[in-house]
């Protein structure tokens, strides 16, 4: 009887996580439209799932991309509402150690999404022609980049978004101050710094843009990759990394582009003891657990395969039986790796669709931008004009 129930029980935790390693995390192509017409703004309404967090971002974003911008009013406010703050459950933190990050926990926005999703809602407004509404907008973009809720932190993109929607918005001195900001930015060109200061010196010299600020979005954010590491493994035993290389940053004496990276060090700081402790303990103590899962999947296997062969002896069979048993233990067996790796995966959920970097121009055309040099080919897709 005994040995019954740990069959069951080896049976139902290969089943649980070799079954969630067949399954995508992701929903990618999903979230696409067709084109820009406004039947498909329509199909908003019948495909908008607000339990499907990382599906509903996907789709109010590509909502504003092919220019439905009330249906990014409509929307928007609630999804930002309902994933702005995490809920904490002692249950599902605690159930949380037993199964890969995230399986129980609800997604809830970075700082730097909930910055980019209130740019989406101001440029909406200002769209439109309702300014005041933009303007209330834009400063909410500028408290989620500085208030500290469970995820939290500034980045130069945001900031960057920010000084141009608000000169845009013909608010010149609020754009200084984000100039300003932006300039005091780390780990960004000393290009972008430069343009920063010069930005700012002729805002103080009260000098006229000869034309007003575009805004492009260049490519789409890249897939997030990770491996195990321990060498430096302050911030968890994650090696986080995207799979493909971003843009470098550049600046140009009409604009400035700046990749999305810092989106993705954010999303790869999740794990720092002194981001988010609790995450930090959680991964190490999940460790152990996936190990443990490992163990009891290739025991199961090695059961499988030897079971099989003495039953076949014990019955004096023909061999067959020993052999499917060999078999299918063999191919449990060499899931155990897959089912430690799936029990430890980190929680990389992210807002996919989004751009790998933003391009800010006064150039009259992209082809005139010198930031935009190989990137810019007509028909490609890769830039699109988004403000």
């Amino acid at each position: 009887m005994l040995k019954r129930s740990r069959f069951a029980l080896s049976y139902l935790i290969l089943f649980l996580f070799v079954g969630y390693g067949c399954q995508s995390r992701h929903g990618k192509g999903l979230y696409e439209l067709q084109s820009a017409d406004q039947s498909l703004c329509r199909e908003i309404d019948h495909r908008i799932d607000f339990q499907n967090r990382i599906e509903t971002l996907n789709l109010i974003s590509q909502a504003y991309y092919n220019r439905c911008y009330e249906k990014v009013i409509q929307y928007g406010p609630r999804a930002q509402s309902a994933y702005r703050q995490k809920t904490f459950s002692i249950v599902r933190e605690t159930g949380n150690l037993f199964f890969p990050d995230g399986t129980l926990i609800d997604y809830v926005l970075e700082s730097h999404e909930r910055a980019f999703f209130s740019f989406l809602l101001a440029a909406s407004y200002a769209q439109l022609g309702q300014t005041e509404a933009a303007k209330v907008e834009l400063r909410r973009l500028d408290h989620e980049l500085m208030t500290r809720l469970y995820n939290f932190g500034e980045d130069p993109v945001n900031i960057l978004l920010q000084a141009v929607l608000w000169e845009r918005l013909g608010e010149v001195p609020e754009s200084r101050v984000d100039w300003t900001r932006l300039h005091g930015q780390k780990q960004i060109d000393e290009s972008v710094r430069t343009f920063a200061m010069r930005r700012m010196e002729s805002i103080d010299q009260r000098e006229a843009l000869h034309s007003e600020w575009k805004v492009y979005a260049i490519d789409s954010f890249p897939e997030i990759e990770w491996r195990v590491k321990w060498i430096d493994s302050t911030g968890g035993y994650f090696a986080i990394y995207p799979a493909s290389r971003f843009l470098e940053d550049c600046a140009s004496d009409t604009g400035v582009r700046l990749s999305t990276e810092s989106w993705l060090r954010k999303v790869a700081g999740r794990y720092q003891y002194d981001y988010h402790p609790l995450l930090n303990l959680q991964s190490w103590v999940r460790f152990p657990v996936g190990l443990v899962y490992g163990v009891t999947t290739f025991a199961f296997g090695t059961s499988i395969a030897v079971g099989g062969c003495l039953l076949d002896g014990m019955m004096k069979g023909s061999g067959r039986l020993c052999e499917g048993s060999v078999r299918t233990g063999f191919e449990v067996i060499k899931e155990s790796p897959g089912v430690v790796r799936k029990t430890i995966e980190p929680d990389l959920r992210h807002w996919e669709n989004v751009p790998a970097a933003i391009l800010v121009t006064t150039a009259e055309e992209p082809a005139l931008e010198r930031c935009l040099n190989g990137i810019w080919i007509a028909g490609t897709g890769r830039v699109r004009r988004i403000f």
